[in-house]
């Protein structure tokens, strides 16, 4: 009978060898097995029956879905963080007006029960609105998707972004069980940038003159992502 040693030399020849062990065939069968009930679960995915929750609370945050009547309230937010909104979101115009927020709130109340996406207002525990936090661009297959964010300007600085960024990924992850989440941003936009980095996301690289800004220049954009 082979002693310990003995036994321990015949794995590691036939590793050397390219034999695999029991080790080795284990865990090569687990992950055959976990891919393929991945592949099976992306490809019989029904996003209607997801039960994803309206709400989500976090240490200082809460947020919920939009509902029909919040434009007003968005608008203010909006209003109050153009010089700052304008240098990123095309949507962000001198000319945004009550009927553009209150469309943005209903389309989305409507995306959320539908599964397309799902956006988020992002209230202070105190009650006033900081700005809004999305998942979005699904690709159930894999599944992967995106987050997508921005904050009223008189509440940057205080990580209230990077604490919302991290309340959606939670749910990106452990909930719908997508296996790549990603952060695209203009590649100027250090504020944004930090947002991912904070929370604990990974730069894949710059896409070299991916896009114009709204001045018509070209711009790079930064993508980020983060694995289970």
């Amino acid at each position: 009978m082979p002693n310990r040693n003995t036994e321990r030399k015949r794995k590691n020849q036939q590793r050397a060898n390219g034999v695999p062990n029991d080790n080795d065939t284990m865990l090569r069968n687990v992950t055959l097995a976990y891919r393929k009930l991945a592949i099976t679960w992306g490809a019989t995915m029904k996003p209607l029956l997801l039960d994803v929750p309206q709400e989500i609370v976090t240490e200082r945050l809460f947020l919920r879905a939009p509902r029909f009547g919040d434009g007003a309230m968005v608008l203010e937010t909006v209003r109050a963080s153009l010089p700052e909104l304008k240098r990123w979101m095309p949507w962000a115009s001198d000319g945004y007006a009550l009927e553009d927020a209150e469309e943005w709130c209903r389309r989305n109340a409507g995306k959320f029960l539908s599964r397309e996406e799902f956006q988020f207002l992002i209230f202070s525990k105190q009650g006033d609105h900081l700005g809004s936090v999305g998942v979005f661009r699904f690709e159930w297959s894999v599944p992967r998707c995106e987050i997508g964010y921005w904050l009223g300007t008189a509440h940057c600085g205080q990580g209230f972004m990077t604490e919302a960024v991290k309340g959606v990924t939670k749910l990106a992850i452990d909930l719908l069980h997508c296996e790549r989440v990603e952060i695209r941003t203009d590649g100027r936009n250090e504020r944004s940038r930090r947002v991912a980095e904070r929370a604990g996301f990974l730069l894949d690289g710059l896409l070299r003159n991916e896009g114009r800004d709204i001045e018509g220049c070209l711009r790079d954009m930064a993508v980020f992502s983060r694995i289970p």
